[in-house]
């Protein structure tokens, strides 16, 4: 007696939003940045919008999935591919858009991340366990970082002349920089865009400083 094909098992919720997830990393893109740039609302692929208010699973909508695609200049056979994907070697790291990292409520005295309103998003894995991700707006910072991009903080990880680094001031004042020198009365901080100026601070105005170690570019 000839054997019965096995059934095809149903795509998954976990599967799809998985592939929007590699699709937009794939792009060098958060989720946030994907539906931006597909001109959708930049919350449509955060995970908040994964479940319904009572708790249901949601799918994509067709719409944005086309989108989404033309975007990053993917076929549909491209994410079909990515549906099948195995898991990424990286993990899940804090995300906030960088224009709210100057509001209150967002980090702890410390600088690590803390309260509520951060998204998440997958990246390179990392072996501070307070590391987190900011997502890039505006051109302030090009030609080093560019609108959308990804950059992945770490407050553990040492810091040296030449590295980029993400400074908050005691005034909530918060921007990435290239450190120039440190001393224990000042923070001489140099500009990513040659259109800004370089920035010296008191050591008393610094709230925290910590390294950048990744970014998608």
């Amino acid at each position: 007696m000839a054997k019965q094909p096995k059934a095809a098992r149903p795509l998954t919720h976990a599967q799809v939003w998985a592939a929007l997830d590699r699709l937009a990393e794939r792009a060098g893109l958060s989720p946030s940045g994907l539906a931006k740039q597909s001109g959708l609302d930049p919350t449509t692929f955060n995970k908040s919008k994964r479940v319904t208010g009572d708790g249901r699973e949601r799918w994509p909508s067709t719409e944005s999935l086309s989108k989404a695609l033309a975007a990053s200049n993917a076929s549909m056979e491209t994410f079909v591919q990515l549906l099948g994907d195995g898991p990424r070697g990286g993990q899940s790291v804090p995300l906030l858009g960088f224009a709210q990292a100057g509001a209150g409520g967002y980090f702890d005295d410390s600088g690590f991340p803390a309260g509520k309103g951060w998204d998440e998003v997958a990246l390179p894995a990392t072996s501070d366990e307070h590391a987190y991700a900011l997502e890039i707006e505006g051109d302030s910072m090009k030609p080093a970082y560019r609108e959308g991009d990804i950059i992945v903080v770490s407050p553990a990880t040492a810091i040296r002349r030449g590295d980029r680094v993400v400074v908050r001031t005691t005034g909530g004042e918060v921007m990435v920089k290239e450190l120039k020198r440190r001393t224990g009365k000042v923070l001489e901080l140099a500009s990513l865009n040659p259109e800004h100026p370089d920035r010296m601070l008191d050591a008393e105005e610094v709230a925290w400083i910590a390294r950048v170690v990744w970014a998608s570019q």
